[in-house]
């Protein structure tokens, strides 16, 4: 929906979303629907940054290329970018100093809220972090723990591959997947106060657990700081022109 000044209605936003599991984007795409239906929503894909980092690591070639996608979201308009992988988060802060928009990790709030639930009253300070890929366990983890330093807060950070589900997932067994992470959120929540999904692609297991303490996923939280951004940016660069 196009906006006219003469009937003061606000052209709509434009978000850009970089994907390393291209069937996420549908997922994503309903919660910026659910939340802002005028938002347009741009997606990029590519498999190859996944395959790398779990081969491989962050390689400067998986930092090269994240930072082009960024850029050619920015080029298409994009007011802020959300980088749905928390495998390749890490490159998604390089690629946010070399461009003039946002760039999100998907994973950002999710970890800010850990830290707010672990160092809450009654709790003991001790965040679960699990993972289906050994290439997302570190830098999330990581993250939790910058969050946690961010906020003076002293927690206890503890990280778990489950074992067997990315065998599981590459052989398509999506439900042999969802079922292992279901049973390890169950191991870890005994011993924490909240408990992570390190991926995006983790979400659908956390309605499958029933336990008493938070299980946070990074979807949603992801979107909220997307559309945020994009609603602060008309404002910062009025403040920008107004200097």
């Amino acid at each position: 929906m196009t906006g006219h000044a003469g009937q003061g209605r606000r052209t709509p936003a434009t978000a850009g979303l970089l994907h390393t599991v291209p069937a996420l984007a549908t997922a994503f795409d309903d919660l910026i629907r659910a939340s802002a239906a005028d938002v347009r929503p741009i997606h990029v894909a590519d498999a190859w940054l996944l395959d790398t980092a779990r081969r491989d690591g962050v390689t400067p070639a998986v930092r090269d290329a994240v930072t082009a996608h960024v850029r050619h979201l920015e080029s298409a308009g994009a007011a802020a970018v959300l980088v749905t992988c928390s495998s390749i988060g890490e490159a998604a802060e390089a690629a946010a100093e070399r461009v003039g928009v946002p760039v999100i990790r998907v994973d950002a709030a999710m970890a800010g809220e850990a830290v707010t639930i672990a160092s809450g009253r009654g709790a003991r300070g001790r965040i679960a972090v699990l993972a289906t890929l050994s290439s997302t366990l570190g830098p999330t983890g990581r993250l939790v723990e910058r969050a946690a330093t961010a906020a003076h807060r002293s927690v206890e950070v503890t990280a778990e591959l489950v074992a067997g589900a990315a065998e599981a997932h590459d052989r398509g067994d999506r439900e042999r997947v969802e079922t292992l992470v279901a049973a390890a959120v169950s191991r870890a929540a005994a011993d924490a106060d909240v408990v992570v999904l390190a991926q995006a692609s983790m979400a659908r297991a956390a309605a499958l657990s029933d336990v008493s303490v938070p299980v946070l996923s990074s979807p949603a939280g992801g979107v909220a700081s997307l559309l945020r951004a994009l609603e602060e940016r008309p404002r910062q660069r009025a403040n920008h022109e107004s200097k």
